[in-house]
């Protein structure tokens, strides 16, 4: 139920702010509520759906311009850090895992706006090159401090069509972060972190 729900999600089927309520769910998908409440409960944790007492689970409201904003901030804050000291602890592994993420961003990137599954599996790309960059950094306090964020993130990417359309200048700009961390180029790797970033907070914003 989990990945059926997603999917409505990600098609536009479910819109921000809109009521999930468990019976109806259960007679549209002809399914019991037990499975439907662990599913919502699995997208609770993602920052897609939000309980609220007495009234039960919903869909995310979108991000306003300002929350954007103040996300991509923090995000200018934590990441070019986590990208340095990742930088100064190369490992053959590290590097290999993250060429194959980058390898993943360039091959999903073309297809991000094709359709759910296409976006699905660009979204887990990206994901996956910041997270193994944040778990390399070995501050567990910063990688905690972004993975506070995910469900904001989450929240952006898919109630705004302005986290699709920058895909193709991500997946260069993760391929030269890549770059410089393979020439152990940690502080190069920062600033192109932090471009990076800045880049993509300015396409969110226009």
């Amino acid at each position: 139920m989990y990945g059926v729900l997603l999917r409505q999600l990600l098609d536009g089927r479910r819109t921000a702010g809109e009521p999930l309520n468990i019976g109806a769910l259960g007679r549209d998908l002809d399914v019991s509520q037990t499975p439907l409440r662990e599913a919502l409960a699995r997208l609770e944790h993602t920052g897609l759906v939000r309980r609220e007492a007495l009234k039960g689970y919903r869909v995310a409201d979108a991000l306003t311009d300002r929350e954007v904003a103040k996300l991509m901030e923090a995000r200018l804050v934590i990441e070019p850090e986590l990208t340095l000291q990742a930088g100064l602890r190369t490992t053959p592994e590290f590097l290999a895992e993250l060429r194959a993420a980058v390898d993943d961003l360039d091959a999903t990137a073309p297809h991000a706006d094709d359709d759910s599954e296409g976006f699905r599996r660009y979204w887990t790309s990206d994901d996956a090159f910041h997270q193994l960059i944040a778990a390399q950094s070995d501050n567990p306090f910063l990688e905690q401090a972004l993975r506070s964020l995910d469900g904001h993130m989450q929240r952006f990417r898919l109630f705004t069509k302005r986290g699709r359309t920058g895909a193709g200048n991500a997946a260069r700009d993760h391929r030269l972060v890549l770059d410089a961390l393979e020439a152990r180029d940690a502080e190069r790797a920062a600033a192109l972190m932090r471009e990076h970033l800045e880049g993509a907070k300015a396409r969110a914003l226009a």
